[in-house]
C-alpha cells in the first residue's frame, strides 16, 4: 500500500466580493464519509485548515478531504448568497488505471465532475432552468451571467451544506500550483483519469446557430447549456473536453481533461465510468443525455 498525505494550512481570506447566489443544485457526496473517526489529526484543526488524504491501495484512489479552498476566495456569505464556507467530510474513491468504456457518458446534475488537489469539488451543473422547469432541459450556465449565482474570482460558489465547488478555472488554485503556460494537473475526474488546465487547448463546443424549438426566444448567447453544440474537430478537445497524450505525470501517455474557460468549462461527460462515490445523496435528477451535435 502506498499512502500519501497532503497537509496545507491556508488563511482563508476574503477577496472581492461575489454577486449573487441562486438555489444551486444541493446534497451531499454518496461516499461521504462518517461523521467521525476518518480524519488523520496531523495539524490542529481549525476553520481555516485543508486536510486531503489519499490513500493508494488495491488498484483504487481514495480521496478524503474536508474541501476547504487552500487559496483567496470571494466574501460568503454576502447580500445575494447567505452560505458560509465550511468543512465538508468527502471521502472519494477511482480507479488508480482507469480505462475508456468506448462510449461517451453524460453525468446528471446530482454527480459531480471530480475533485481538486486541494480538496475541492468540480461540480459545473446549476438548479436553475428557464422558466423554473428542470423539466425542459433548459439548464442556466453558471458562468453565463444571465442570472447572477455568486461567483467569485475563482469560478466558484458555496452550496446551502456549505461546500465550495468550482464552475470553472480555478484560477486560486492554478494560481497556488505555479501558473504556467502548459500542462497543470489539478484534480481528479470521478473516473479516475486526471484533470488538467491548459489555456492553449480549445474546446469542440460552439454556440448554435439559432436555439431548438420549444426552448426560450432569441438567438443562442451561452445562457442555457443547450445553446451549445459539439463539432468534432473544432478544438483540440473531444466532446468531455479531453485528450489523449503524454503530461509531465504521464509521460507514457493518458487520457486526460481538460477545464477551459469557454464551454464547457468543466466537462459535461465521461470517457470512462464515474465511481458511484461521486452522486450526491439528495440531489435533484432531470433527464440526462447529450445536447444535441452537428
Amino acid at each position: 500500500m502506498r499512502v500519501f498525505v497532503v497537509v496545507l494550512m491556508v488563511l482563508l481570506s476574503a477577496a472581492g466580493v461575489a454577486r449573487a447566489h441562486g438555489n444551486h443544485d444541493t446534497g451531499t457526496a454518496a461516499g461521504a464519509a462518517p461523521e467521525s473517526g476518518w480524519w488523520l489529526n496531523l495539524v490542529p484543526r481549525a476553520a481555516a485548515a485543508q486536510q486531503m488524504e489519499l490513500d493508494e491501495a488495491q488498484g483504487l484512489r481514495f480521496i478524503r478531504a474536508d474541501g476547504l479552498p487552500n487559496h483567496a476566495t470571494g466574501s460568503f456569505p454576502n447580500r445575494f448568497n447567505p452560505n458560509s464556507i465550511s468543512a465538508q467530510k468527502y471521502y472519494f474513491r477511482m480507479p488508480l488505471r482507469p480505462a475508456k468504456t468506448g462510449r461517451v457518458a453524460f453525468y446528471r446534475p446530482n454527480h459531480l465532475f471530480g475533485v481538486a488537489v486541494n480538496g475541492v469539488v468540480f461540480d459545473p451543473n446549476t438548479a436553475e432552468y428557464w422558466n423554473n422547469d428542470r423539466r425542459s432541459g433548459w439548464m442556466i450556465e453558471a458562468l453565463s451571467k444571465a442570472v447572477p449565482l455568486g461567483i467569485d474570482q475563482n469560478n466558484a460558489h458555496v452550496q446551502p451544506d456549505g461546500s465550495y465547488h468550482y464552475h470553472g478555472v480555478p484560477t486560486g488554485l492554478v494560481d497556488k500550483l505555479g501558473r504556467r503556460d502548459g500542462l497543470l494537473m489539478v484534480g481528479w475526474a470521478a473516473d479516475g483519469f486526471p484533470i488538467y488546465v491548459d489555456p492553449k487547448l480549445r474546446p469542440s463546443w460552439r454556440l448554435k446557430a439559432a436555439r431548438d424549438p420549444g426552448g426560450p426566444p432569441g438567438k443562442p448567447d451561452g445562457t442555457y447549456s443547450l445553446d451549445y453544440e459539439y463539432v468534432r474537430g473544432l478544438g483540440e478537445l473531444d466532446e468531455c473536453n479531453g485528450r489523449d497524450g503524454a503530461t509531465p505525470e504521464f509521460p507514457k501517455g493518458t487520457y486526460y481533461y481538460v477545464v477551459t474557460d469557454r464551454f464547457p468549462f468543466v466537462p459535461r461527460c465521461f470517457m470512462g465510468t464515474a465511481d458511484a462515490s461521486f452522486v450526491k445523496q439528495g440531489g435533484p435528477h432531470t433527464r440526462g443525455g447529450p445536447p444535441p451535435r452537428r
